[in-house]
């Protein structure tokens, strides 16, 4: 793909995700034009006084529950980043009808403006919460994917194709438990919910540069899944703060000891690839079917989740990735 031929749209754009796609957008691939839309004006300003200020980069203030806006937005646009999302699991319990209005009609009001609009892919991020749900922000999450894979339906005979892409935690992300246990390290001791947890982890860089693949590689109808490692909290606790207490706290409402990415009853129409694993759609009625050559089935009752793993981070990987973010605390520059 010529992305330097492509206008590229991501919502949520000031996000920590659309942060890092900005970066590497504008540094490697070189995009006609990039805009960023996004509802708040004082997240837009501090990225440009932050130096995303880029004579292809056009900021756009609005927001996904508004379908007329987006339908401006989309305008000329050949590709869509969905990353929009309400995405803390407590104020998603506290507050479900703005979780449904944001994560569900949000991406059906995207999926409608790039139908009505011409837009040539579609990919939204998805995250491993949405398989088997047992909080709000899964469900939503989870109705998104379903929304998303099921309105190539309506794509026929029309250029637009829509995939997405479902992974784990994101090292430092806004809302993340580096940056928690960073603060409570301050204080001599950690808190951890249950000893057992596991999470599958991965940078935000990595993040990114999946998506660019899958974006490259989509037909429409896919949900595409990075191999990525799993960790203990217990280690992620002793990388973090190795000379505090830890306390174990209790499991919360809404959280699970492990995260599955493919679940045994998707395992039958998945195929694994080297270093992923592509979900095709569950009805052969039209794209994303051809992954069926180009890697291999998976066996009965495969299911790939944190605590199966095959790849673990030790404490000193953990201690790598989380360096940056550790740097970034001592500087106060942390979001």
């Amino acid at each position: 793909m010529d992305w330097s031929q492509k206008v590229v749209l991501i919502t949520g754009g000031t996000g920590s995700f659309g942060k890092k796609f900005v970066e590497i957008m504008l540094n490697e691939y070189h995009p006609a034009k990039l805009i960023i839309y996004s509802r708040d004006e004082l997240k837009q300003h501090e990225m440009r006084q932050a130096g995303f200020d880029h004579p292809s980069l056009r900021y756009f203030l609005g927001d996904v529950r508004d379908k007329d806006r987006l339908r401006r937005a989309f305008e000329g646009v050949n590709i869509v980043v969905h990353a929009a999302a309400l995405k803390q699991v407590p104020a998603c319990e506290y507050n479900p009808m703005e979780a449904i209005k944001t994560n569900i009609l949000g991406s059906s009001n995207v999926v409608d403006a790039a139908l009505d609009t011409g837009v040539e892919k579609v990919l939204a991020l998805s995250t491993d919460k949405a398989v088997n749900p047992v909080n709000l922000y899964g469900a939503t999450k989870l109705a998104a994917e379903k929304l998303i894979i099921q309105s190539n339906a309506y794509a026929g005979g029309k250029v637009t194709r829509l995939s997405c892409v479902r992974y784990g935690n994101v090292v430092g992300s806004r809302g993340s438990v580096v940056p928690v246990f960073l603060k409570q390290r301050e204080n001599g001791k950690v808190t951890v919910t249950d000893e057992r947890m596991t999470r599958f982890w991965l940078t935000l860089e990595q993040g990114v540069r999946f998506v660019i693949r899958s974006i490259e590689q989509m037909r429409g109808g896919e949900v595409f899944v990075p191999k990525i490692p799993s960790m203990s909290i217990m280690d992620l606790a002793r990388a973090v703060a190795p000379e505090n207490d830890i306390e174990i706290i209790g499991i919360r409402p809404g959280e699970k000891l492990h995260e599955v990415l493919v679940s045994e009853d998707e395992a039958r129409h998945t195929v694994e690839l080297e270093d992923m694993f592509v979900v095709m759609p569950a009805e052969a009625i039209w794209f994303g079917l051809d992954w069926h050559d180009k890697g291999k089935p998976l066996p009965d009752g495969f299911r790939y989740a944190s605590n199966n793993n095959s790849e673990w981070l030790t404490i000193e990987q953990i201690r790598e990735m989380i360096r940056p973010i550790e740097e970034a605390h001592r500087k106060g520059t942390l979001e």
